[in-house]
């Protein structure tokens, strides 16, 4: 008899892939984005190299910077949340034990199960880990797997800068006639790159995020590029 297969993440494994997956999107997308509304918009304002690859550089450093910095606080402040109400459910369950035993009875009960099943399994469930259970099934929350600020603001730090690359060696590599449409080529061919990656990696539809990133970067790099060539025609 065959046994049916699939291959649907579950759980915190779910959970801590697409904690990795939007912090590496995101990041990879912010730099695409951001480092290429930089060159593009300078180079509409001059064809010096150096002036391109100085505001390039600047622009991936800070960028790459204030990701990881952002992902940091912002994952760190989830992280001591999750400990402060585990920490209150601990001395919940030292101090008041059959009230948090009847919390949970009626949690599993509001879930679709009946008094006497959801009475049995929550003193099951209490039995093999109290403290778990209560946060998995009141809280959503696994101590076991708590988010980790320094993994999500590493892959932001590497995923922009990685990102960030594209533009900037587009812009500064090629001869000068070439630099903006091998730019502007090679950020929306890395936009649908990365959309559909995020997409199917997620289970949504490709097209829709390819779409989506494409249609982000192109009105970046258009606005700057009127930008930057309004102020070199003005001298600025």
């Amino acid at each position: 008899m065959t046994q049916p297969t699939h291959d649907e993440a579950h759980g915190g494994a779910l959970g801590e892939r697409l904690n990795w997956l939007r912090a590496a999107v995101l990041g990879a997308n912010d730099g695409i984005v951001s480092t290429a509304g930089i060159v593009v918009g300078v180079a509409g304002a001059t064809g010096d190299r150096s002036a391109l690859l100085t505001a390039g550089l600047a622009g991936l450093l800070a960028g790459s910077m204030s990701m990881a910095a952002g992902e940091y606080v912002s994952v760190s402040t989830q992280r001591d949340s999750e400990l402060a109400a585990i920490a209150l459910e601990k001395r919940e369950l030292r101090e008041q034990p059959e009230a948090e035993l009847e919390e949970l009875t009626e949690l599993l009960r509001g879930r679709g199960l009946s008094r006497d099943v959801a009475r049995e399994a929550a003193v099951q469930l209490t039995r093999r880990d109290a403290l778990k259970a209560h946060a998995s099934v009141e809280l959503g929350i696994d101590p076991d797997q708590l988010t980790n600020p320094w993994h999500a603001a590493w892959a932001s730090f590497l995923s922009f800068t990685v990102g960030a690359l594209l533009p900037l060696l587009a812009m500064v590599l090629p001869p000068a006639d070439w630099r903006l449409p091998v730019t502007v080529v090679s950020v929306l061919a890395a936009l649908v790159l990365t959309g559909w990656s995020s997409a199917r990696l997620g289970s949504a539809d490709p097209r829709r995020a390819a779409l989506r990133n494409v249609a982000g970067g192109v009105l970046a790099m258009g606005v700057t590029y009127a930008a930057g060539t309004l102020l070199g025609a003005a001298g600025v």
